[in-house]
């Protein structure tokens, strides 16, 4: 009897994956999945919340990637640059990794991006917006489920533009971050035929805003664009509408002004307008399902740190799916990762060729202590990320 040379091939093929797959099984090897975030200090919340998320992700999906159970190693990075090279080697080498997940703090993340470029260890970036780091230094190892400073900023320009407002004041931080979230801003305002009258820069990490403060008030701009993060988020908003500012001058900023600080701001934050790539309280069935879990789980409402995590094991569950749990070959594992398409709980979600996330910016207004969805600010917005040669 003739058999089909094609069909005992794919059998055969299909034999060796099988046992491939069975022996993996057998020696009980799990995925190890490395957690360079900040536990201690300043982030810890935010690291807390990407790890919360992340977990939550490959629960629901039994535990487990591509068939096979899964090893976290969660490691400090403190938010400290120096300690990234050092940490990110221990991760990669040490202890053997499949894959790095990190980090939160954007001066962290370019010790990361060098050991991944000496190793070619897969890292996914779940918060930091370093635009550099699917960019200029992009590679095929690394992949962002975030955003950059960019790309949250520039839909607002638009925005404040079609209110009315024609002049108007930016102010933040006098540091890398917060330079980059304002220019992006200034950009699409003037595109549009708006004036910035003064950029503001205030020494990081100071939240002495009151000289800066009564300097607004003497321009009386039409309105103020802002970024300011965490505590600093907070501070500026309280301070600004002590200052009887926000009745008369609207305030606009990036969505990390007023993320996860919700109940920090109070009254003071009703009324403020921010655009981000998520909000707690889209409609949307993913986001319905997820909000409920999450809180199931940890007790909390989730944030966009949540949704970070969420998606970073959304994402390693599609392609380890794809590649059969096969983690050894990496070459494979990068192509699974960069089709990843998901319906997260932000919306559509896909990668671009730089691999960053070409996701939705909404149009945010803070009411009665919940970031309340006005519009889509700018549907499935793709970073120019030109500089990106790979």
């Amino acid at each position: 009897m003739k058999t089909n040379n094609t069909t005992l091939t794919s059998l055969l093929g299909a034999g060796f994956l099988l046992a491939g797959q069975l022996a993996m099984a057998e020696d009980g090897e799990p995925v190890k999945l490395g957690l360079m975030l900040p536990y201690t200090g300043t982030y810890t919340a935010l690291g807390e919340a990407i790890t919360n998320g992340l977990k939550l992700a490959i629960e629901q999906n039994s535990g487990q990637l591509g068939g096979r159970e899964v090893e976290y190693v969660q490691l400090d990075s403190e938010a400290n640059p120096s300690k990234a090279p050092q940490n990110m080697s221990r991760l990669v080498n040490s202890d053997e990794v499949d894959v790095v997940i990190g980090p939160v703090y954007s001066g962290v993340a370019m010790g990361m991006l060098r050991v991944a470029k000496q190793t070619g260890a897969i890292t996914i970036i779940p918060n930091a917006g370093l635009g550099a780091a699917t960019n200029e230094l992009c590679m095929p190892n690394v992949f962002r489920t975030s955003h950059n400073m960019w790309q949250d900023s520039y839909p607002m320009g638009k925005v404040a533009y079609d209110r009315g407002h024609r002049e108007m004041v930016t102010i933040t931080w006098d540091y890398a971050g917060g330079k980059e979230d304002i220019a992006a801003f200034e950009e699409a305002f003037t595109e549009a035929g708006g004036e910035i009258i003064e950029q503001i820069l205030v020494p990081f990490p100071s939240t002495e805003f009151q000289s800066y403060l009564t300097q607004i008030a003497s321009l009386n701009p039409d309105a103020v664009y802002t970024f300011f993060a965490g505590g600093g988020g907070v501070s500026f908003v309280r301070d600004y509408a002590a200052a009887g500012l926000k009745e008369n001058i609207p305030l606009l900023g990036s969505g990390f002004m007023t993320e996860g600080n919700l109940a920090a701001l109070g009254g003071a934050g009703e009324g403020v307008l921010t655009t981000l790539h998520y909000a707690e309280t889209l409609e949307s069935e993913e986001n319905q399902s997820f909000v409920a879990a999450y809180q199931e789980a940890y007790g909390e409402m989730p944030d966009a740190y949540a949704v970070h995590g969420y998606d970073t094991g959304a994402m390693l569950i599609q392609a380890l799916d794809a590649v059969e749990g096969d983690s050894t070959d990496r070459d494979a594992l990068i192509d699974a990762l960069a089709a990843v398409e998901l319906q997260s709980p932000r919306g559509p979600l896909r990668f671009s060729k730089s691999h960053h996330p070409i996701q939705n910016i909404y149009l945010r207004e803070i009411r009665d202590g919940r970031h309340e969805v006005l519009s889509v600010a700018h549907e499935l917005l793709e970073s120019p990320d030109a500089d990106c040669q790979m």
